[in-house]
């Protein structure tokens, strides 16, 4: 019997992993592109942003060209050069390629490149055309060819709660965890329920693979129900706060995880919020706000945020605790 049919046969959970570590647990950052006025990429500020993040003491890796790093506007070449620089300058940390595009045959060769720029794994995104509706095996197809390409491990993305196709339904996770090289999912369902389905699901079917939390608004619920770690973008502005909430919690300090919760809420709340296709604009202005990026410069078609956006974002970086 394979994994989807087992799904609806009811078959007794296998035993959950060993407390080994994942071979690719813990933090990775979600990072930003840094861009120039005239909305190129500035490489010299993407390498000290990279570079910074990474050396966040008990960080596992970065998460490259994801959503956070606009990778649905960057060209093949933006792709490659973003991968290229983050593997210069993490080191040993480990790096997670994001591929989001709408063509299998393009996804596939985005995969190849980022495999010889030097990713240690490759993500798939759902293509955002998927929220509209998806053939199951066109899901499945998309991501086989991608693991075939890359050679490498491969994360899945469990989309929102509510974003159609894009988030899995458990027949066609079933499925997308068949393939052999799947090694961890970034669960975005946002929703704390589905994320504790997703896990259960997975840790019945593949112990091995690891369900990582990404939902920036409940880090602190979801790594408490189990996670093998987050690839986070509120880990771009925060990072040790991120960090210190995962180990907070696997050391079973539920009170400093709260504590440490209530500091990120608000700025996970105001970065995330409605619409959130804001999302990235809101994490660079916030790093320029901090003094870590020179400008907010992205390729979405509002240009900065109004005055009152920027506020909200100072005031919820001080109530983070960033400034310190």
């Amino acid at each position: 019997m394979n994994l989807r049919n087992s799904v609806i046969a009811g078959e007794r959970p296998a035993p959950r992993a060993s407390a080994a570590p994942h071979p690719f647990g813990g933090v990775y950052a979600s990072t930003v592109c840094p861009m120039r006025p005239d909305g190129c990429i500035d490489e010299e500020m993407l390498a000290r942003h990279l570079g910074d993040v990474v050396g966040t003491d008990g960080m596992a890796g970065l998460l490259v060209n994801g959503h956070a790093g606009e990778n649905a506007a960057l060209d093949r070449d933006e792709l490659a050069l973003v991968v290229r620089v983050a593997r210069a300058v993490a080191g040993t940390r480990r790096i997670v390629a994001g591929i989001n595009v709408e063509r299998t045959d393009r996804a596939a060769v985005l995969a190849q490149d980022a495999a010889r720029a030097g990713a240690d794994a490759v993500m798939v995104f759902p293509p955002f055309s998927w929220a509209l509706g998806a053939d199951e095996r066109v899901i499945q197809e998309h991501h086989r060819a991608v693991a075939r390409a890359s050679g490498l491990p491969l994360f899945l993305f469990q989309g929102a709660v509510g974003a159609g196709k894009t988030a899995f339904s458990a027949r066609t996770l079933a499925g997308l965890l068949e393939i052999e090289s799947v090694i961890g999912i970034k669960e975005g369902s946002w929703e704390t329920a589905a994320y504790d389905l997703t896990r259960r699901l997975t840790k019945r079917l593949r112990p091995d693979v690891g369900v990582m939390a990404s939902g920036d608004e409940h880090l602190f619920a979801c790594f408490a129900i189990g996670s093998e770690g987050s690839l986070v973008s509120l880990a771009t502005v925060v990072p040790e706060l991120i960090v210190a909430l995962d180990r907070a919690v696997a050391g079973g300090d539920l009170a400093e995880a709260r504590a440490i919760h209530d500091r990120l809420y608000d700025l996970a709340r105001v970065v995330y919020g409605v619409p959130g296709h804001l999302a990235t604009l809101r994490l660079k202005t916030c790093l320029v706000l901090l003094g870590r990026l020179g400008a907010a410069t992205s390729r979405s078609p509002i240009a900065a945020l109004s005055d009152e956006e920027i506020g909200q974002l100072h005031n919820a970086l001080i109530a983070a605790g960033a400034f310190a």
